[in-house]
């Protein structure tokens, strides 16, 4: 009897430990690792979130400590970047566009000219802003024929990932269109409605106030409804379509555009751009069309 208490004692003491996370990375076959570590290293989360789906979906234990060495890899990224974030001043972390191009119009005025624009956005911890300016000029025989200005500032003050109340002024001036300055201002809500890896969709609504002068020295001034709908998605690698429009509703003239954007990428920082405007106006100064229609075809720097 008691030589088989101490045979039990020694096959005890001789077997194995329980594994522990560090053994199951171990265990990860070296082709997955091998993607795993190249995708960490190129920073891509889409090839990172597949590796693991599919590590998982053949071996659940070394599956899940590739999960864990993914979750870590975001957890410090995410942390890293809340650090650089709170560091920054505000002239620091803007990216954005800057877009070159040919326009041709027709409506109010049937012209190619040029235009140059300028979008930029700065993402922080709970606020984000919004900076948009564009200019259209087009000069025939010593003639004006178009011209087009515009700014737009919005900050957001964001709840979480996907509500937001967000502030929005924006200054105008087109004669062509009737109006030399036209100022509007608007507070209210914003919520992403689709946050897709390839698709989001942000909508905006709430109330405002706009002062227009008109070329035919009218001044109106009005409070307005304000939405606006922002949609993106990515069709394939490189090549991607937004959807902006916005309308302001008010007693005297109402405003209604919407831009269509397709935007290819073609080498480091430059891509291709085409774009459709339309822009109505319910109650233009007399001689003026409602609707003008603006078509370029653009080079883009991203920044």
């Amino acid at each position: 009897m008691l030589s088989l208490l101490i045979l039990a004692a020694a096959v005890q003491a001789d077997a194995p430990p329980p594994a522990q996370p560090s053994d199951a990375a171990a265990m990860i076959p070296e082709s997955i690792r091998a993607m795993l570590d190249a995708a960490l290293e190129a920073g891509n989360d889409g090839e990172v979130s597949t590796i693991v789906k599919y590590a998982r979906a053949a071996d659940p234990v070394s599956g899940d400590a590739v999960l864990a060495i993914a979750q870590k890899w975001r957890d410090d990224r995410a942390a890293a970047r809340e650090q650089v974030i709170r560091q920054a001043s505000f002239l620091n972390l803007w990216k954005g566009r800057v877009e070159v191009g040919g326009f041709i119009t027709t409506g109010n005025s049937d012209t190619a000219g040029g235009s140059v624009a300028l979008d930029a956005e700065r993402e922080g911890l709970q606020w984000r802003h919004k900076f948009r300016a564009r200019a259209d000029y087009q000069e025939s025989l010593n003639v004006t024929t178009r011209e087009h200005y515009l700014v737009a500032y919005e900050p957001n003050y964001k709840f979480d990932d996907r509500a937001y109340v967000y502030g929005a002024a924006q200054y105008e001036s087109d004669r062509f269109f009737g109006y030399s300055d036209r100022v509007s201002v608007s507070s209210g809500f914003g919520y992403t409605a689709v946050k897709a890896r390839a698709t989001q969709l942000d909508v905006e609504l709430g109330p405002g106030f706009r002062l227009t002068s008109f070329t035919d020295d009218r001044h109106e001034s009005s409070l307005a409804a304000r939405g606006s709908i922002d949609f993106r998605w990515q069709l394939v690698a490189g090549l991607s379509l937004r959807q902006t429009a916005s309308a302001y509703v008010e007693r005297f003239n109402s405003t209604v555009t919407s831009t269509t954007a397709l935007n290819a990428k073609l080498l480091g920082p430059l891509s291709a751009a085409l774009s459709y405007n339309v822009q109505y106006e319910s109650m233009p100064p007399n001689g003026r069309q409602t609707i003008d229609t603006v078509s370029r075809a653009s080079v883009v720097y991203t920044f």
